[in-house]
């Protein structure tokens, strides 16, 4: 089932079932009125539905409504925790050979994440409000899974199952402040201002054999001011799956239902299906031709993240989103 927030003046929004085919929605309010209710209680609330979802694409809903991304808020507009990765070692690899530094054999064997800001997160169509455009702007085309409860010492498999829904994000990045700030010793602050999330969660059964051994095998779309500038398959070059990225945020302490996971910047060892964040072109650059010559982002620049499946039907429905001025 696919499953969206409908803006409607409140922090957490109504919660709407979406058909298959993101042409059609239905309010979920006899069920359930927010993301956060049902996560809260899956095993009750997700069934019924699902019941919902298939009287939705069977046509036989009674009260359904066009569906409209821009009225989107995030699926899950508060979580419980944020927590990103970096799950594609081509991309670590990439950025620390820019800068001469020594890349740790740990990188190869467990995943870097860190904690990011859960209180808020922007829609897919809600403009990036930024104080300053020299401030390094930057995206960060990604896969997110939201969770279940996940113990404490959870496995890996044991953490894949407690993944409830697959989205996509884009973690906005201000290169310039986060370089001061990893420069400090206690990580980012600053420089990682806001979060987007695709229109709709999706279950991993909507993706059907896309989802595959905690991994999203589907094409990643990124086009930057209308240009295509990553096509890149977000299962192929993930060196650590999402079982995996649960499993070690959940090594010292459990998740509760809510929690939100990024597998980070979609990266590929070939280089033809371009990238999914800037600074990763930018270090090519310098490695290749001694300087980055890709700017970052500006006011005005606008960028659009989505991910089609074998039908060639968008999953998620698209970020898109244009970078604006604060005031």
């Amino acid at each position: 089932m696919k499953l969206a927030t409908y803006k409607d003046a409140s922090r957490d929004g109504q919660l709407v079932v979406v058909s298959r085919d993101l042409s059609s929605a239905h309010y979920a309010t006899g069920i359930a009125n927010t993301l956060r209710q049902v996560l809260d209680d899956w095993r009750f609330m997700a069934p019924q539905l699902r019941d919902l979802s298939d009287l939705l694409n069977s046509g036989k809903a009674r009260h359904a409504f066009p569906f409209e991304p821009g009225r989107c808020m995030a699926p899950l507009p508060r979580a419980c925790q944020w927590v990103a990765g970096q799950s594609f070692i081509s991309h670590v690899e990439r950025l620390h050979k820019a800068t001469d530094a020594k890349l740790p054999k740990s990188r190869y064997t467990e995943p870097l994440m860190r904690q990011g800001g859960g209180d808020g997160f922007i829609g897919p169509c809600d403009n990036i409000v930024i104080a300053s455009d020299a401030s390094g702007i930057d995206f960060e085309a990604q896969v997110a899974v939201i969770t279940g409860d996940v113990a404490m010492g959870a496995s890996p498999e044991e953490a894949l199952d407690g993944i409830r829904l697959l989205m996509l994000a884009n973690d906005v990045s201000l290169r310039k402040l986060m370089a001061d700030e990893q420069a400090n010793g206690l990580g980012y602050l600053q420089g990682k201002p806001m979060t987007a999330f695709s229109p709709v969660a999706v279950t991993p059964d909507e993706v059907g054999d896309a989802w595959r051994q905690g991994r999203l095998n589907l094409t990643l779309q990124t086009t930057w001011n209308g240009r295509k500038v990553g096509l890149c398959d977000a299962g192929a070059g993930m060196t650590f799956h999402f079982g995996q990225l649960v499993s070690h945020m959940c090594k010292t302490r459990p998740a509760s239902a809510g929690s939100i996971v990024g597998s980070g910047p979609v990266s590929s060892t070939d280089w033809s299906q371009g990238y999914a964040c800037i600074a990763e072109k930018r270090a090519v650059e310098s490695v290749d031709n001694g300087r980055a010559s890709t700017r970052f982002m500006k006011f005005g620049d606008t960028l659009r993240i989505e991910a089609k499946g074998k039908n060639g039907q968008s999953v998620f429905g698209a970020i898109e989103q244009e970078i604006t001025p604060a005031g």
